[in-house]
């Protein structure tokens, strides 16, 4: 599913967020982890599913992407801004 989106969104590498798991495409672990900002955007969406429920958030990220198209999304809108937010990945355990 990662790799679908890379290529819909035209990008090299994408993380996706699937419950609790962050899944990548095109990048590696380690990149992804030196990279505090995509860290923090994905945890926001982790957050985001617990928030709503693993449907919940399926529901509401489809709905907002059907309507709004991806960037304009609110839930990658407050992603986006998670990317800034010193505490987003405060309670997110990494294994």
């Amino acid at each position: 599913m990662a790799r679908i989106a890379a290529r819909s969104l035209r990008v090299q590498s994408v993380a996706m967020v699937i419950g609790r798991t962050i899944y990548l495409y095109g990048a590696s672990r380690e990149q992804f982890l030196s990279d505090i900002a995509w860290m923090r955007h994905e945890a926001c969406h982790i957050k985001q599913y617990q928030q709503y429920g693993k449907i919940g958030f399926l529901w509401r990220y489809m709905t907002e992407y059907f309507r709004n198209g991806y960037y304009n999304n609110s839930l990658e809108i407050a992603a986006r801004a998670a990317e800034e937010d010193l505490s987003v990945l405060e309670d997110i355990e990494i294994g």
